[in-house]
């Protein structure tokens, strides 16, 4: 499946990671979910979008990968990986989560892994003129790894230091699909990952099943 076919999912978490995780749909572990990063060209699509990395960042890491027969491959199951420690790590802080898959990881380990991709990811001093001199740390230089590089550190940043009291996941006990989200609403009353999708459909369901009872109800009686 190609990313023309594999459409990039909203991006609703409020934070790349979040949206990282949420490239799976439905986070439960049932037949019919679907990877929206099957292939490297779904990663770099999505990455973009993301803001992970822009257009011309885009254009480097796929000659990068179209060098390498391998890179692209590897590039891809480094962010899956993060993905996957990540959700391990954040998912049970997140109000409404609803564990649905054996995940015994030690979260210590989850850690140590997010840890050393952040510390392996290249970095470069880049010195700028601007009336200045002024320099700055540039995460995720090397295109080939350039975004697993980035998300790894704001893996780490995310999970290590971010204040996650408003970590939401769409209630999947409730018909939701799972993906995590900072809830921002005025009020601290945001449900799920998107009202017009999921909130909606839920919405849709019990109004389907209220008409059918009332009817059950009247042809009994």
């Amino acid at each position: 499946m190609t990313a023309e076919h594999n459409p990039i999912p909203p991006l609703v978490g409020g934070h790349c990671v979040l949206d990282l995780i949420n490239s799976v749909e439905p986070r439960a572990a049932v037949a019919e979910r679907v990877d929206r990063l099957a292939e490297p060209a779904d990663l770099v699509a999505w990455a973009v979008r993301a803001g992970v990395i822009d257009e011309g960042e885009a254009e480097a890491v796929r000659a990068a990968w179209n060098a390498s027969a391998v890179a692209g491959t590897q590039a891809l199951a480094a962010a899956i990986e993060l993905r996957e420690a990540a959700y391990t790590l954040l998912a049970p802080h997140a109000e409404h989560y609803v564990a649905t898959e054996d995940r015994n990881t030690c979260r210590a380990l989850e850690v140590l892994a997010l840890r050393r991709a952040a510390a392996a990811a290249r970095t470069e001093l880049i010195l700028e003129k601007d009336g200045q001199k002024a320099a700055r740390l540039m995460v995720g230089t090397t295109p080939a790894m350039m975004i697993p590089d980035r998300l790894a550190t704001a893996a780490v940043e995310l999970t290590c230091g971010a204040d996650l009291t408003n970590l939401r996941a769409c209630p999947l006990d409730e018909g939701g699909c799972g993906w995590l989200f900072f809830d921002r609403s005025r009020n601290r009353s945001r449900r799920w990952c998107v009202m017009a999708d999921c909130g909606a459909q839920v919405k849709a369901r019990r109004l389907t099943e209220r008409r059918r009872t009332k009817r059950t109800t009247t042809v009994s009686g």
